[in-house]
């Protein structure tokens, strides 16, 4: 089976037309989304109703889509992301809000060799960044495939002999090939807001059969998302690290 793994949109529906697009191109079997529909950008509802269209589909929640619903306080948020907190619960249909609040907590497991978490394994509010986070997060992994959003970094790690190693994936391409006996948690990357100074949609496509993911980057129109965003009246802040990709 081929498995689209994406996560952390956060209203960006520019970068998420482009990255399904192209999942359309691939005869994907199942889609997979590790949280974070909404928060930061201009377009919560046509995401949300995009990716609940999505069939068959796996999805759990980020720590934005529980704050929009107030399953969650916004006290721990910097003032730009409750800014867009804020917003987004002010314009966001009944009916989407409602599917947000909806959404599964991670970690889940879908089968006997995947796990989905949005932070980690152990919180789904928990980043993780660094080979001490991994070996915490591996501890409580019961697949040998676990994926994992939060972070906005594309980003691939190893348990081996019970030995944490990180890579980060920078580029245009990166390919894992799966082996035996060997644990792996794995970070898409950003559809939405790339944090690792690129600022393209980042995701994966993982394909079972071939024991292979591979990672994708594709640009998208930012300009259009900026001026959603400016025209929203949502922090200008928003608008500005798309091109920066911070």
């Amino acid at each position: 089976m081929r498995y689209f793994i994406f996560t952390d949109i956060h209203g960006n529906l520019e970068a998420l037309d482009v990255a399904l697009e192209f999942a359309q191109k691939k005869k994907i079997d199942h889609y997979v989304c590790l949280g974070d529909l909404v928060g930061y950008g201009a377009s919560p509802n046509e995401i949300v109703e995009k990716t609940r269209a999505l069939k068959p589909l796996s999805i759990i929640r980020g720590n934005h889509d529980k704050a929009v619903s107030e399953l969650d306080s916004i006290q721990t948020f910097n003032p730009i992301a409750a800014a867009a907190i804020h917003w987004t619960r002010a314009n966001i249909q009944k009916k989407n809000m409602d599917y947000v609040a909806s959404l599964k907590k991670g970690p889940v497991t879908i089968n006997d060799h995947i796990m989905l978490c949005h932070g980690a394994p152990f919180d789904e509010d928990h980043y993780i960044f660094g080979e001490f986070d991994a070996a915490e997060a591996f501890a409580h992994i019961n697949t040998p495939l676990c994926f994992f959003g939060h972070t906005h970094f594309p980003f691939a790690y190893t348990n081996k002999n019970h030995h944490a190693n990180g890579t980060f994936l920078s580029g245009d391409k990166n390919e894992i090939k799966l082996e035996d006996g060997v644990k792996y948690l794995i970070n898409p990357g950003s559809v939405g807001q790339p944090r690792d100074r690129d600022t393209r949609a980042a995701f994966c496509i993982y394909d079972s059969k071939a024991k292979e993911i591979k990672f994708y980057r594709l640009e998208y129109n930012i300009k259009e998302t900026q001026r959603k965003i400016l025209e929203a009246k949502l922090p200008s802040a928003l608008a500005e690290r798309l091109a920066l990709g911070i």
